[in-house]
């Protein structure tokens, strides 16, 4: 009897032992194509941990693919590691769904893309950003996106969207970047600030500048928007841009300065801030936190939040104009109204101008492209008629300095 018993308990702690060595791979159904996994998932979907599988993803009549990915759950809901070739492999150690996402070949038809330019490796990640070019046109202002995600998750890729809708408008340039992410979630040995990750920013908007023209940019007029968390450093990015120096962040009593992680060659620190203060004509920051007593929710043990909040550092528009178009969803519950009211009380001040859109019925997040059927139609719901939106107040605020030059 006492055998039987040990008997059972091995061969329990053993089928325990084989499970734990083995995960849940879910595939995704796919929408406007197909995709192939090898080796073939067995019926279960249960796959031996270090497993590598191949998805070969095909699109349908009409179709282009948009991304391959792997998919886990996380705290702002499913994250989406994403692959920009339609043959991609992925490497089971979590429980994970599995997929490849299709769009219409009209979304970038009249669009050249380039994906994966580096701009900065201060780091383990390299930092990149992609290219939305309207084809065959030159000497076109700019747009930088920077993407959302709590400083702490998403890529460049989940502004694509956004991205293409403001490309295909034939008019901009746009440029969707990358930055590091806070602590050690890059896999660093040194925490990353938000300092820094500001510092990201600028060290993309100058490596974007100075290479603008290779895709049709014209980089003295460069134009920001981001959401969420691209929203703060968006704003912050427009705000900030006297305080690029090589003094130090918060080295020295009183002295906050921002090192961009790529410099020029053979320009100062002076030269490029100079440049960026006459390049940066408006930004556009969707649902972002811009009080330091919203990024004390975030960033509880951070000393400087007062330093890198951007209600506290708005230049005087007799010193240098920034107009700023901001947009929040009306049912947003992470950014409440008067988050956005008091920033655009102070840019009021300021003497900057500005322009508030309430989007009714929206929640958060509602310029985000994902894999998912829901943030495509939560997309294509807000996103893409506030885009133009967007377009049109960057549209008048070039014309408003057409008009002041030609005066002059």
């Amino acid at each position: 009897m006492k055998k039987h018993i040990l008997f059972s308990a091995i061969t329990l702690f053993v089928v325990g032992l084989q499970a734990q060595n083995k995960f849940k791979v879910t595939p995704d159904e796919a929408r406007n194509g197909s995709y192939t996994i090898s080796p073939t998932l067995p019926k279960d979907g249960m796959v031996k941990a270090g497993t590598v599988l191949t998805l070969k993803a095909t699109p349908a009549t009409g179709y282009i693919f948009d991304s391959g990915y792997y998919s886990l759950p996380e705290q702002w809901g499913a994250m989406f590691y994403e692959q920009s070739t339609p043959e991609f492999k992925v490497k089971v150690d979590k429980d994970m769904n599995v997929g490849a996402c299709f769009i219409p070949k009209k979304a970038e038809t009249n669009l050249k893309v380039v994906q994966d330019i580096v701009y900065a490796k201060p780091g383990v990640k390299p930092l990149k950003y992609d290219v939305y070019s309207p084809k065959s046109k030159q000497n076109l202002p700019c747009i930088v996106i920077i993407h959302g995600g709590g400083w702490s998750s998403n890529t460049e890729s989940v502004m694509r969207g956004l991205a293409r809708e403001l490309a295909n408008s034939g008019r901009y340039v746009v440029f969707n970047i990358d930055y590091r992410w806070i602590d050690k979630l890059d896999g660093d040995s040194t925490p990353t600030q938000l300092h820094q990750i500001i510092e990201d920013v600028y060290g993309a908007l100058l490596h974007i500048s100075e290479n603008a023209a290779k895709y049709g940019g014209d980089s003295s007029k460069l134009l920001l928007t981001g959401d969420s968390a691209g929203g703060h450093l968006s704003a912050s990015a427009a705000n900030f841009v006297e305080r690029i120096g090589d003094r130090g962040f918060g080295k020295t009593q009183g002295v906050y300065e921002f090192m961009p992680t790529y410099m020029p060659k053979g320009k100062t620190v002076a030269q490029v801030r100079n440049e960026l203060a006459k390049a940066i004509k408006a930004a556009a920051p969707s649902y972002g936190v811009f009080r330091p007593e919203m990024l004390t929710h975030r960033f509880k043990g951070y000393p400087y939040l007062n330093e890198i909040a951007p209600i506290n550092s708005i230049p005087e528009a007799s010193k240098r104009e920034v107009p700023q178009l901001l947009f929040r969803g009306s049912e947003d519950e992470l950014i409440k109204d008067e988050e956005v009211k008091a920033y655009e009380r102070a840019l009021s001040k300021a003497g900057q101008r500005v322009e508030y859109i309430q989007v009714g019925g929206a929640n958060h997040a509602f310029f985000d492209w994902k894999p998912d059927t829901k943030t495509q139609a939560t997309f294509n719901k807000y996103g893409k008629y506030h885009a133009h939106e967007m377009l049109l107040f960057f549209d008048s605020v070039l014309e408003d300095l057409n008009k002041t030059e030609n005066t002059n």
